[in-house]
């Protein structure tokens, strides 16, 4: 007869191994649900979302409306969600946009930001003249003795962006670039210490005549 204590050194391999195999069970259940690929946005409900929600200031198809507004056709969907999901915080402080968010959820957001990523941006133009040499100059190589970086640097030199680091700002409305440049100056707008930095070097007129000339970029 085997012994008590071969009998409970067997038992307890046997456990070991049941639970070893429950481990391992559990470890590829979950990384079967982490692989799984993120839902495809809905373009139906995000068009919906727009009409109903955002058409008033941005124009049911994120185009040309108030030079006030920011033109949200072509935007990376990454950016557009991480500025609605810091509207909804309160990180990025806009009181008309903070109300608009706070009723959107998370499918909410990716589903407006790729209906309005979807379209296809229309083109600007520059408004003053006498500022393009000088906004030209700052976008393409900054300005050196105040430690002005470029603005293609991040942006592209076609104004693109890079998705999910860096917005789209070719052909935005100057009235708009301006303004935020001038609220990352002030301290009104927060949610970029990179930006916050920039804008802080640039007097008024830096500012006026890159954002004039973004406008321009196609």
């Amino acid at each position: 007869m085997k012994s008590v204590a071969t009998v409970l050194s067997s038992t307890l391999v046997t456990l070991g191994s049941v639970g070893a195999c429950l481990l391992f069970a559990a470890s590829v259940a979950v990384s079967a649900e982490a692989a799984k690929p993120a839902a495809k946005p809905d373009l139906a409900k995000g068009q919906a979302i727009s009409t109903n929600v955002c058409a008033a200031c941005h124009t049911s198809d994120g185009s040309r409306g108030s030079p006030a507004n920011p033109i949200l056709q072509g935007q990376h969907p990454e950016y557009l969600v991480k500025q609605l999901t810091e509207f909804k915080s309160g990180k990025r402080a806009n009181a008309i946009m903070t109300g608009m968010a706070s009723a959107l959820s998370e499918d909410d957001m990716k589903n407006v930001a790729a209906f309005y990523a979807g379209k296809q941006a229309k083109p600007g133009f520059a408004k003053n003249k006498d500022l393009v040499a000088l906004g030209e100059k700052i976008y393409r190589g900054g300005i050196a003795d105040r430690s002005i970086p470029a603005c293609a640097g991040c942006h592209s030199p076609t104004g693109a962006g890079i998705p999910a680091q860096y917005p789209r700002i070719a052909g935005q409305h100057g009235d708009y670039t301006e303004a935020q440049l001038v609220a990352f100056r002030g301290g009104a707008r927060t949610n970029s210490a990179q930006m916050t930095g920039v804008a802080a070097k640039m007097n008024d007129k830096e500012i006026k005549a890159v954002s004039d000339y973004i406008a321009g970029l196609n």
